[in-house]
């Protein structure tokens, strides 16, 4: 099998690129049975593989499934402020004007001393 592999990597880089297969089907066409035996049985049976994508797909549901919830429960006051800080991201903003701002909204926890 190692002469007949070597004959057939000979054969495909003798090719030019528009005759070189570019899929295994395109293979079987190429392949002398005769001249190839068991390079014509290995191209056959890569032919009749399946190929899934599965696994792809099931990664992909599950990140548009995070992403619909993260959509989901973040409240409009959020969605808010962070279209506010995309829009205004030029500005600058100083430390004591934050602490301001923030003192003068209402918290949503009360201490208890």
């Amino acid at each position: 099998i190692k002469n007949e592999s070597n004959l057939w990597q000979r054969k495909l880089k003798c090719l030019s690129e528009t005759d070189k297969p570019k899929n295994s089907m395109d293979a079987i066409y190429i392949c002398n049975e005769a001249m190839y035996p068991n390079i014509f049985k290995l191209v056959k049976i890569l032919a009749t593989l399946t190929v899934s994508s599965a696994t792809n797909e099931r990664t992909f549901s599950t990140l548009k499934r995070i992403k619909s919830y993260l959509r989901n429960s973040t409240s409009e006051g959020r969605l808010n402020g962070l279209a506010m800080l995309l829009i205004n991201k030029n500005g600058s903003i100083t430390p004591d004007e934050l602490l301001v701002e923030l003192s003068n909204k209402k918290r949503r926890l009360e201490f208890l001393l």
